[in-house]
Formats: C-alpha cells, structure tokens, sequence
C-alpha cells in the first residue's frame, strides 16, 4: 500500500482471512508509531506483522487512537498494552469506562454475535485506567511529532471521536463516513444498536467536513477522496434504508422477520451495483440485518417521544 503522506500509512488486518475488511492507521515519527483503531485481538498477528515490515515492533507504539470502542475497532487495545505498556490510549470520555472494565460492552456485543465472540473477536482484556487519555467535544494531540486535532462525532456511536491531520488533511473517521470498499464503487451506512442517531451523525458529517479534509480514512476501508461527493453518496443510501426500516415496522411478522427481509433487498440493490463477491464483502464488515435493528431503535424511540 503506497503511504497516505509522509510519517502516515495504513495496513490491512485481514480479518478472519479476508482482506479489506478493516483497516488499520499508522503515524509513525522519531519518537515511535502511533495506530489508529487497532482492531481485534483476532488480528493481532497480522498487526505484528505489518509493523514488523515496516521496521517497527509493538514495543514502538507510543499512543493508540481510538475511534469509538465497538469490537471491529478496539477489542485487542488491553492486549496490545501487554506488549507496549506505557502506551497513551486517546478515546472519548463516554467509551473510557467501558474499555477500564468491558463487561457491560462484552454483555452488549454477546447479545449481537453469540457464540461467534472468540472467533470473531478474541481476548478482550480490560485497559488501565492510567493509560487512558480521555477526550470531550474536542481536543487538541502532538501524536509521534504529528499535530491532531480531535472531535466527538457520534450518531454511529455516542463514543465515536474523528481525527483530523492538518498538515496532511487527512481526516480519520471510524465508521461516521460508512465503508466503502476500494473498488470505491458503493458507500453502505453500518447503523448497528444500540446507539444510531442519524440527527446527531448529519451534525457530526458537518463537523468533518468543516475541517475541509483533502482525504477520509475509513476503518471499513481505507482512504477515500472527494469527501463531500462521499457524504453526499452516505446519506443519499442511509435516507434510503432508513425510509425503508421505518415503514417495516408497520408490517406484520416478527422483528426477526423484518430484519431478514430488508437484508434480503438491500442485498439484492448492492449486488447490482458492486457484485456478489464484494456485496459478501460489506456483509462481513457490518451485517446488513444488524442495520435494520439500529434504525428500528432509533425510529421507535424517535416516534414514541
């Protein structure tokens, strides 16, 4: 992979075996490197191995960066910890609690994967609270000699933060701006529960793109250009799906039926845009079933008010 910028690159962890699935950022300095959303414990491997090619060790990493604590993102940080123990881990002051002690976020994510956890995730270890920098609304970091400015961004997730890169305008943005798989051809909104809120997630796209980035670095996967034509091509799906969800609510069945079906349709749309092969792709990175349960959240309470 050819590097962002100087002193800032990115490698695939090839999850369970596939790649450009999730995607981990580098910044790397005299003082050391620095990741942005490690990923699971799962990858870990596959994270030693990058560094390793590119002349580092874990016991390199001076601060890990975190866009929100979901699994995909953040699961392997207290493992990772083991092997770079004086590390500072930057994440939002409503996700801190949860990543010192994850039972109520293992709890949470059981209810989601069952039986799947270990394979999925791996070892979720608790992280220190002495290790822990906590950010607000926004924040300012000297990260590996690199400036970052930093700012909550939820709707995805009350936990999610972005980092922005002036000198580079790269903006790295977790999940806010959906995945896009390389081939760049379609943006799919992941809209799991329990935290979906799409007023607050259009404010937060607004927030981004008010850094006027040049590049958006997605977790799910990797750099895409043109950042206002990519918000444009988010929303234009999410209002779609989420149209969809909410008139779902009003059929008859099951939720369990509901979900299935708009995976089903949603499914069939993406495969006429982007194929079979690449559709099973996004499947992998975000279950489109668990979609239709976050806006369903998010339409029931937003109707019951």
């Amino acid at each position: 992979m050819t590097p962002l910028a100087p002193g800032v690159d990115y490698f695939d962890l090839h999850f369970i075996g596939q790649p450009g699935i999730i995607a981990t950022g580098l910044l790397h300095g005299a003082d050391g490197v620095a990741l942005v959303d490690p990923g699971p414990t799962t990858s870990l491997p596959v994270l030693r191995a990058a560094l390793g090619a590119r002349g580092y060790s874990t016991a390199d990493i001076r601060s890990i960066l975190i866009t929100h604590i979901h699994l995909d993102h953040a699961a392997s940080v207290g493992t990772l910890l083991k092997e770079c123990p004086t590390a500072r881990v930057i994440v939002h002051e409503r996700g801190a609690a949860h990543m010192i002690d994850p039972s109520r976020l293992l709890a949470s994510a059981t209810r989601l994967y069952g039986a799947d956890m270990d394979r999925l995730w791996g070892e979720i270890l608790p992280v220190p609270a002495a290790n822990i920098d906590t950010i607000g609304d926004r924040g300012r970091a000297t990260v590996v000699g690199h400036d970052v400015d930093i700012a909550w961004t939820p709707g995805h997730a009350w936990h999610h933060v972005s980092y922005f890169l002036p000198a580079s305008k790269i903006a790295f943005v977790g999940d806010t701006a959906g995945m896009c798989r390389s081939s760049g051809r379609v943006v799919v909104p992941p809209t799991p529960p329990p935290d979906i809120d799409l007023d607050a997630w259009r404010q937060s796209t607004q927030t981004i793109l008010d850094w006027n980035p040049d590049v958006l670095f997605l977790t799910h996967f990797g750099p895409q250009s043109a950042p206002r034509v990519h918000f444009q091509d988010l929303w234009k799906r999410t209002d779609d799906w989420s149209a969809r969800v909410r008139a779902s609510l009003a059929t008859d069945g099951s939720d369990e039926e509901r979900a299935a079906a708009f995976a089903v349709g949603v499914t069939e749309e993406l495969v006429r845009s982007a194929g079979r092969e690449e559709v099973d792709a996004y499947a992998r990175a975000g279950r489109f079933d668990f979609s239709w349960s976050g806006l369903a959240r998010y339409w029931t309470k937003k109707d019951a008010k």
